[in-house]
This record gives C-alpha cells, sequence and structure tokens, in this order.
C-alpha cells in the first residue's frame, strides 16, 4: 500500500468503482451502436435493390382514398349603401298606413243600416243649383245593408229609375254620406219645363205622355193601349201628336177608366 492509498483509503474504493462503470459503459453501447449500424445498412440496401417497390408501398397507403378537388371560394358580395337621396320616403309612409287605412275600410264596411237610420234625400235642380232636402223612415229593402251592398242598390236604380223619376226629370244620384245612424242620397233632376205640344206612346202596354222633345217624361197614364180604339192605338204606337195641354187633359178624361 502506498503513500496516498495509506493516507485516504476511500481513494482506493472510488477507483475500483469507476474502473468498473467505464466497463459496463463499453459493454452497453458497443452492442448498442452495431444494432444501428445494422439497422441503417438494411435500410439502404432495402432502397438501392427494391427503389419501385418503396414507391409502389407509398402509393398502396394512399389507395382507396377519395380525392377531393379543392373548390374556389365564392367571393363575398358586400351590400351596396343606398345613398340617402333613393330612398323613397313617401312609399315607405304609404306601406306602413296601409294596414291601418284597410283595417279602417272593414271597419267601416261592417257597419250596417237598421230601422232607426235616417234616410235623407237632396233633391238638387242641376238647371237651378236649387236643394231641397227631406227626411224620410228607410226603405225595408235598404234594412241590413252594409255600405258596399247599399252602394249597388243605389247603382242599379241609377241605371234602371222608375218611370215616375224619370216623369220629374231625374238624371242621376250620388251617395254623400253613409253611417249607421244617417245615409244621404243626392237625387240630381232636371225638372220638367212646360212645354206647348205633347206625343202620346205606348210602354209596356200603357199610354205615356212625353214632352216636345219626344224623351222626356211628362206623365204615366193608367190607360191601356189595348182599351183604345184600333186607330187611336196605331197613332199612339206611331207617337201621336196633341198640340196643346187642354187637348191632352181631354184625352186623358175621355179614356180613363
Amino acid at each position: 500500500m502506498n503513500y496516498c492509498e495509506r493516507m485516504n483509503p476511500n481513494m482506493n474504493g472510488m477507483g475500483v468503482s469507476m474502473r468498473l462503470l467505464k466497463s459496463i459503459s463499453l459493454f452497453v453501447l458497443y452492442p448498442l451502436c452495431m444494432l444501428g449500424l445494422g439497422f441503417y445498412a438494411g435500410v439502404e440496401a432495402s432502397h438501392f435493390f427494391y427503389p419501385e417497390g418503396q414507391d409502389k408501398k407509398q402509393e398502396s397507403l394512399f389507395e382507396g382514398l377519395p380525392v377531393v378537388t379543392p373548390e374556389p371560394e365564392e367571393a363575398i358580395q358586400e351590400p351596396v349603401p343606398v345613398p340617402d337621396d333613393r330612398l323613397d320616403y313617401g312609399v315607405v309612409m304609404d306601406e306602413e298606413n296601409a294596414g291601418d287605412e284597410d283595417a279602417e275600410e272593414v271597419l267601416f264596411s261592417a257597419e250596417t243600416l237598421c230601422v232607426d237610420t235616417e234616410y235623407v234625400l237632396e233633391e238638387t235642380d242641376v238647371l237651378y243649383h236649387t236643394v231641397v232636402e227631406t227626411v224620410w223612415r228607410l226603405p225595408d229593402k235598404y234594412v241590413g245593408m252594409n255600405r258596399e251592398q247599399f252602394l249597388q242598390a243605389m247603382d242599379v236604380y241609377e241605371a234602371f229609375p222608375p218611370l215616375s223619376e224619370l216623369e220629374r226629370g231625374f238624371v242621376g244620384l250620388e251617395v254623400l254620406s253613409f253611417s249607421r245612424e244617417r245615409v244621404v242620397v243626392q237625387m240630381n233632376y232636371k225638372y220638367v219645363q212646360p212645354s206647348s205640344s205633347f206625343y202620346l206612346a205606348a210602354y209596356d202596354n200603357k199610354v205615356i205622355v212625353y214632352l216636345e222633345d219626344k224623351k222626356t217624361v211628362y206623365i204615366e197614364t193608367g190607360i191601356l193601349l189595348d182599351s183604345l180604339p184600333g186607330e187611336i192605338q196605331q197613332s199612339i204606337m206611331e207617337m201621336m201628336w196633341i198640340e196643346n195641354e187642354e187637348k191632352l187633359y181631354n184625352f186623358l178624361e175621355n179614356y180613363s177608366s
């Protein structure tokens, strides 16, 4: 035992341990290095002898998978701002108010006439522009009608007025107002003016008196055409002329029943 070993006995043990570790390291690292070299040599040899097989192997990995062709992205169209001067505020207001107007029209149409509704007639002279207003009891045929039905009835009346109205010079009418409480109808007349001569004609087997214009009905008589002598019947069918009012009333008195 030398001087160092005598001075520090632990040094001897440490030297033995270091030598043992070096032996183990060489024993383990050497096989690992050889194994790595062998694996690398095998791979290189495979690439050298089978170059096509490697490509086929890679192709086989992707065989059977669907091929997706990327589509071009659609261009996103951004909304074009509308300048303020293109905005039609009037149209917008009309569209907003359209619903309210429809509701009011439905509500107004829902009103119907009843037996207590005032029936006001304004008889207007279209020649002299005078008006005579009268209040009547609502005719039974108009009870229960709404606005649309009443207007249709007035249109029919205007198109086919009674002969008595034609005798007065009726020329048309207009519905001025309509509500459950009150209906106002303007009746327009071109009142019959005095005539110096007259014409007798037949209508529905009855004798009718026309003014000298041969259009305006003056009187609708109750004289039946077939109750008159044959010669007079023929003259009336051809519009018999009566020269004045006196002879007209004489004729009516003679042949009235």
